[in-house]
């Protein structure tokens, strides 16, 4: 085997140098550090963002925003491989040199003239389709894009695989959660009040997470929204009703004293042809943390599939924002499909984050389509990195809701991980009457935005509330599964100044209870000694009792149905059952204390015996999800 030149230099430059001193190359990289964050107008106080990144990660985030624009992957690579070695082996001469003939821009403790800072904004575009992610070793780095044998040794060479460490972007994930529902004694608290949520982000957070190999954080464990994420086989409202309920009383899988209340509501579908026109704007984030290639390209093909949903006399328009908002497609009659799909195909991702900015313009752009019987949306896609813009987010939802009484809703579509605001997306949905969905795939793109497009832009109620009142003579104690951020005063029920969930067209909502009978050996409290004595109670044979109000869209005062629920159990059918499994799911992965003694392979079995038709074959991803995170339970 020949000795390669390039070897041969670094032995010699290896044995030429003296030992490298740490104390001085730290205080270099400290000193390197302090500088770049000066000239990135960064700080210890800047939300940690992929555009404004966290103390001590900025270095190589400029690494590698810098390599990203280079020609070709193999200068890149070649380029990587070239500096490592060159900076591993010539350091130590390097740092005896002394510093280089010009004045720094930071000094330990000295005073320094002030130099004016190079412009460093007037970079190439980035390519279109951004390379991986960085992994943590340069030798994997290599292997994600497919070097050959000899780029390989010439990127990795000589040089000790612990001293290509790039350190893995910063991960500022928020998630909007609160603790797990505690259990309720009846008899002193007999009434539940909730806002009824057909979100579904959290199950394609939870999806993403697994299938990278990870469980998923607790707190981006929503059960209500992993619940609902799957389409169930409920009975259609009949007449004018905008939704039905669906009531039934099962033994609870995880607890056999125990027993599962399912309260399911299904909406309305009405035909194609009865949907009002819809005026979409689509408030697209530019900003530079949407190069990645599941951020905005999936973007760019998930809007795509959704064109071909509309009807020629809908209207679509195009706002985006990074640094500043504008409007780059004024509104377009949805057949000009060419004059829209050349506007996304136009967006490129750079910037820092201007939410606020962004909405009040796609805002103003909905005011001037909507006109009497249209439905209006504003359909917000980003990953969350709400960096700028935000210095009063109480005025930013109050602005929303202002908005949302004009009849001008708002919609979140999350991309990517890594950065993703889960909890400012869900606060945006909630306020703007919409719902917050995450797209990680394309396939996720074609159910949110092709097979449940009506339900997502068409509301059917709003301001949904459910209460249920448990009658003491028959329920000892109960719990409400999921819906911790939808929780509501008792009082707010019959308050139509309180805003609750919508209901699109085809939507169903399902909700669990799980339900402790009076005598049950599964009571947990223990009777008051000083208790009031004959409490009242309902009739024996009622089990609970069902409130729903909802309001028209667009009117301001909300209807009322009332119905009995009875205490008779009955045997599970295979929609409570897959229900059931999904909730248990949930609550193993929150870390839940009321489910013991059953684990994940008892939701496997649950769930694999009640896929039912399944047509999409949601269900059946769901129980190969169930299997991947029982392997990584077992392998922590």
């Amino acid at each position: 085997m020949t000795d390669d030149p390039l070897d041969r230099l670094a032995r010699e430059m290896t044995r030429a140098t003296p030992e490298a001193d740490p104390a001085a190359k730290a205080r270099a990289l400290a000193l390197a550090q302090k500088n770049f964050e000066a000239r990135q107008g960064t700080g210890p106080d800047a939300r940690p963002m992929s555009d404004r990144p966290r103390q001590g990660a900025g270095f190589w985030t400029g690494v590698r925003t810098m390599l990203s624009h280079f020609p070709t992957r193999a200068a890149l690579v070649t380029s990587t491989g070239l500096v490592a070695v060159a900076l591993v082996v010539a350091y130590p001469a390097l740092r005896d040199m002394g510093p280089p003939p010009v004045v720094p821009l930071v000094t330990d403790d000295s005073e320094a003239p002030q130099v004016e800072p190079v412009v460093v904004d007037a970079l190439p575009a980035p390519l279109p389709a951004p390379l991986p992610a960085p992994a943590p070793m340069l030798a994997d780095r290599a292997a994600a894009v497919k070097l050959s044998a000899p780029q390989m040794e010439l990127a990795v060479g000589a040089v000790a695989p612990d001293a290509l460490y790039l350190p893995p972007e910063a991960d500022t994930e928020a998630f909007a959660n609160a603790d797990e529902n505690p259990v309720k004694i009846a008899a002193d608290e007999p009434v539940s009040t909730f806002s009824a949520d057909v979100d579904t982000a959290s199950w394609a957070v939870i999806r993403s997470s697994i299938l990278n190999g990870m469980m998923p954080p607790k707190d981006a464990v929503r059960i209500e929204e992993m619940v609902n994420y799957f389409p169930y086989d409920l009975a259609a409202p009949e007449g004018d009703t905008p939704f039905r309920p669906t009531v039934t009383l099962t033994q609870t899988p995880w607890n056999p004293d125990t027993r599962l209340l399912r309260i399911a509501l299904q909406g309305r579908m009405p035909p194609v042809a009865e949907r009002p026109p819809l005026n979409l704007v689509f408030l697209i984030d530019t900003s530079g943390s949407m190069q990645d290639a599941d951020k905005l390209p999936l973007l760019k093909q998930s809007f795509r599939l959704m064109l071909s949903e509309l009807r020629p006399e809908d209207e679509v328009a195009i706002v985006t924002y990074a640094g500043s908002a504008g409007e780059v497609l004024a509104p377009t009659p949805a057949g000009e499909r060419a004059t829209i799909l050349a506007a996304l195909d136009r967006l490129e991702a750079g910037g820092s984050t201007a939410g606020q900015e962004g909405l009040q313009q796609a805002y103003a752009t909905a005011a001037k389509m909507l006109a009497e019987g249209e439905v209006s949306r504003v359909l917000l896609a980003t990953d969350g990195d709400f960096n700028v813009g935000l210095s009063d987010p109480a005025a930013l939802e109050e602005f929303i809701a202002d908005r949302r009484d004009e009849g001008v809703y708002l919609s979140v579509l999350g991309f990517g991980r890594g950065n993703l605001d889960d909890a400012t997306m869900q606060a945006l949905a909630q306020n703007g009457n919409g719902q917050a969905a995450y797209i990680d795939t394309l396939m996720e793109a074609r159910k949110v935005l092709v097979d449940q497009l009506t339900g997502a832009l068409f509301p059917i109620a709003d301001d949904v509330k459910v209460q249920v009142e448990f009658n003491p003579a028959a329920v000892a104690e109960y719990r409400l599964i999921g819906y911790e951020t939808r929780a509501l005063n008792r009082e707010d029920f019959n308050n139509d100044r309180v805003d609750a969930g919508e209901i699109g067209a085809g939507h169903a909502v399902t909700a669990l209870y799980e339900v402790t009978p009076v005598g049950s050996p599964a009571v947990l409290n223990d009777p008051l000694r000083y208790g009031a004595a004959g409490a009242p109670a309902g009739p024996a044979d009622e089990l609970a009792f069902l409130r729903l109000r909802y309001k028209a869209p667009g009117t301001q005062t909300s209807a009322l149905i009332e119905q009995p629920i009875p205490a008779t159990v009955t045997e599970a059918d295979p929609e409570t059952r897959f229900a059931a499994a999904i909730a248990g799911f949930g609550q193993l992965l929150r870390g839940s204390d009321y489910v013991t003694g059953w684990g994940y392979g008892d939701a496997i079995a649950l769930a694999d015996g009640a896929t039912g038709s399944d047509p999409f074959g949601y269900r059946r991803e769901a129980v190969s999800l169930m299997r991947l995170a029982n392997s990584l339970a077992d392998a922590n």
